[in-house]
């Protein structure tokens, strides 16, 4: 049997000898100020302004849920963000614009010089709301109510927008619907087909009618989830569907190449939006995004300042086919 080289074996055993200090003496601190189970630790706050942690109000909201009916309203106006014309006289048409992310995109759109289509289901008052932050902003808006599982509602969505400001430069796929089941034999065919029918038709039909009216420089930005990428046992249909949304831009994005126009997806984390209090029980909207490292759901502010970027050919115009996770850390 060969014997180890009595040099190297010295020098090993001095560097086990030194590891093992690093050791002790990580080991000694752990001992009187690590909690391995962080729960003491406040909700991250690195923002303009504080944001609301768990827990919430209880509440369960009637489908599709109404941003007027949501206790706790969301943050959307982003009051520090400054606009700089990134988006200066363009034409975006913004589904399920009424509320949550798509109306604090409309907000951030139109401070950059943008005016807005807002396509919403049947949630008028939202809309409203929606259409008079838009025009705070100096900007222009229309109200677009329709089904965006209708292929003849996308036509026509995009036939009024154009016609009401004379082009269209940006698309932003929004609208989602989201219903949970604890059990697979739960998730009826309607049910099933309900989702897809919102969450890809829809995202097809839209950008189907809208790209021949694009220009080179245009973008279409595509409303993805942190569970396209990583599943979500009570939501497997809607995981389903925003994974194929994620597919679908990088497919597309390359698609559209030779037209000049940019595609991309953002693949929030929890946000606080009427989406979830509409479809979770009010004990689990309480603690709504309290697992995330940031121990807390984003506020649609927060989402917002992606899309702008996305969207402006001042700032991404290099970027397609790109799925931007903002989950809220890892």
């Amino acid at each position: 049997m060969t014997q180890p080289n009595s040099e190297f074996a010295k020098d090993a055993a001095q560097t086990a000898k030194a590891e093992r200090e690093v050791q002790a003496e990580i080991d000694a601190k752990e001992q009187h100020s690590f909690k391995s189970d962080d729960e003491d630790r406040p909700a991250m706050q690195a923002g303009a302004r504080e944001y609301p942690a768990p827990p919430f109000p209880k509440q369960h909201l009637a489908k599709p849920g109404l941003e007027a009916d949501l206790r706790l309203a969301p943050m959307y106006d982003a009051p520090f963000y400054k606009g700089s014309e990134k988006l200066k006289d363009k034409v975006a048409l913004i589904t399920g614009a009424d509320s949550g992310i798509g109306r604090a995109v409309a907000v951030l759109f139109a401070r950059e010089g943008c005016d807005i289509a807002i396509a919403y289901l049947d949630e008028h008052q939202d809309a409203e709301a929606t259409k008079a932050a838009v025009e705070k902003e100096g900007r222009r808006a229309i109200l677009l109510p329709g089904d965006v599982a209708d292929p003849a509602y996308a036509e026509a969505a995009v036939d009024r927008a154009i016609g009401e400001f004379g082009k269209l430069d940006v698309l932003v796929n929004n609208a989602a619907f989201q219903e949970h089941v604890t059990d697979l034999e739960d998730l009826t065919a309607e049910h099933f087909d309900r989702t897809l029918k919102t969450n890809l038709y829809g995202y097809f039909h839209l950008a189907k009618a809208a790209v021949p009216h694009m220009k080179p420089g245009s973008a279409i930005l595509m409303t993805g989830s942190v569970t396209g990428i990583d599943g979500s046992r009570q939501l497997l249909d809607y995981s389903m569907t925003k994974g194929g949304i994620h597919a679908f831009t990088r497919a597309l994005s390359g698609h559209l190449i030779p037209k000049g126009i940019r595609v991309n997806a953002i693949a929030p984390g929890p946000v606080w939006t009427p989406l979830n209090p509409a479809d979770k029980p009010a004990e689990d909207v309480s603690e709504f995004g309290a697992k995330t490292p940031m121990k807390r759901p984003a506020q649609p502010e927060e989402i917002a300042p992606a899309y702008v970027f996305l969207a402006s050919p001042h700032c991404s115009s290099y970027i397609t086919g790109e799925i931007l996770p903002i989950v809220g850390g890892y």
